[in-house]
């Protein structure tokens, strides 16, 4: 294991394991003893083809021979052209114009000026519980830890606040907790930002570093019409949820809701940094040209990585494989809570899963964390969420199969078993 006090590497950096990984191929990562470890994290849902995909790995290697990098303000290239040909077929209809960056927080930022430019508006509303990223701008969107504004302040104005529909923590059904969420979104537009003003409310249809939420079925078809009624454009956060991960290739479509800009990035290049919005052309007719841009946004290698990832998730059938795997863990883990009082919940939609610990109807997060401390001990690595940190997160590779899906529920029982 590495003593990272002496690595060189900042301290601000938080870090799950000592791990030093050498190599990683499908699900596995290998530490450079060779030790093997079942990695159901997929670098925060990343490697969604899983590590070192050999069509992905080829992909980079031919486009890295032939231009590395076109800046986009000088030159186009036809890996970011295919990709555009690619993403068209996936992403929700009537979204037909995209943007690319590199992070998910700048991809955020991309789709929050537009939203600005587009209507006039200077104001956004965000969900409780939210992680859009640590930009200046998008960590004032954030609400699911306090860390990640502390000592930053005054943080950027105009940003408003509204309950996410968490049935779990409210303790109530999901109809009540739909209808609480809506009634508190619709008092703030009469009391905080008035829709005239309000240029986007922006979700994630699941809810990522929040806990791992699903909202209620409905919910967000009545935010698209709320959105609708008022003229605010309604901004999907799909960075953690897109690209197969809850067995659509964007979780929205759970709900036959179209955004008018979606944000993409984590899975889309297996690895690579790229990220991007599609939005509706229209938008763009008020988007001042020059006003926003990037010097890496769009490269290449990273293109040409997205393409062969979207092969992947098409011919290997990996969207599909995320709904038929998700529900064999969602019920292991289900059978697991029915033995464990400490596990208050297992929630979730494909292969992003939650499971929520609670100790006398609070939440616990010493066991959450003991436990995935322990399964990395047995080769299981797993990552923590929820404002609280009391939620354990289930993110393998979509390539992941039942072998493999039953060896970390096994895993995982027996950690819950030794704490």
């Amino acid at each position: 294991m590495l003593n990272l006090k002496d690595s060189g590497l900042s301290n601000v950096w938080t870090h799950a394991t000592e791990i030093v990984a050498d190599n990683g191929d499908g699900v596995y990562i290998y530490d450079e003893n060779g030790l093997k470890y079942l990695d159901f994290t997929s670098g925060i849902g990343v490697t969604n083809t899983g590590h070192c995909h050999p069509k992905v790995v080829s992909a980079i290697g031919r486009q890295a021979e032939s231009l590395i990098f076109g800046q986009m303000n000088i030159v186009v290239h036809n890996p970011i052209l295919e990709l555009v040909k690619k993403l068209k077929k996936i992403v929700p209809e009537g979204l037909d114009k995209f943007f690319f960056a590199n992070s998910g927080a700048e991809a955020v930022e991309a789709a929050v000026k537009l939203a600005k430019q587009a209507t006039g508006r200077s104001n956004v509303v965000v969900f409780q519980g939210s992680f859009h990223g640590r930009t200046h701008l998008t960590m004032s969107m954030t609400t699911s830890k306090t860390v990640y504004r502390t000592q930053y302040q005054p943080l950027v104005s105009g940003i408003f606040v509204t309950p996410y529909p968490y049935s779990f923590y409210y303790g109530w059904d999901d109809d009540k907790t739909s209808r609480f969420a809506i009634k508190e979104l619709e008092r703030l537009l009469k009391s905080q930002t008035s829709p005239n003003e309000t240029a986007c409310i922006i979700i994630e249809p699941v809810l990522g570093e929040g806990g791992y939420v699903v909202p209620p079925a409905g919910f967000i078809k009545t935010l698209r019409e709320i959105c609708d009624e008022h003229g605010i454009l309604l901004i999907a956060d799909e960075i953690q949820s897109g690209f197969g991960r809850t067995g659509k290739y964007f979780a929205i479509e759970h709900e036959g809701v179209i955004p008018d800009i979606m944000v993409m990035a984590k899975g889309i290049a297996s690895g690579m940094p790229l990220s991007g919005i599609a939005y509706r052309h229209e938008l763009e007719k008020n988007w001042l040209k020059g006003s926003h841009g990037g010097t890496y946004g769009g490269n290449p290698v990273c293109c040409a990585a997205a393409v062969a990832t979207i092969d992947v998730l098409e011919d290997e059938n990996l969207v599909e494989n995320a709904s038929v795997r998700g529900k064999q863990l969602k019920d292991g883990l289900i059978i697991l809570k029915r033995h464990d009082n400490r596990i208050g919940d297992v929630r979730g939609v494909g292969l992003m899963i939650a499971t929520e610990f609670v100790k006398d109807n609070e939440p616990d997060p010493e066991t959450a964390k003991a436990v995935i401390k322990e399964a990395a001990s047995n080769k299981l690595l797993l990552l923590g969420c929820g404002t609280y940190g009391n939620v354990v997160r289930w993110i393998p590779p979509l390539i992941v199969n039942e072998e493999q899906i039953d060896k970390a529920l096994k895993i995982f029982g027996d950690a819950l078993g030794n704490i």
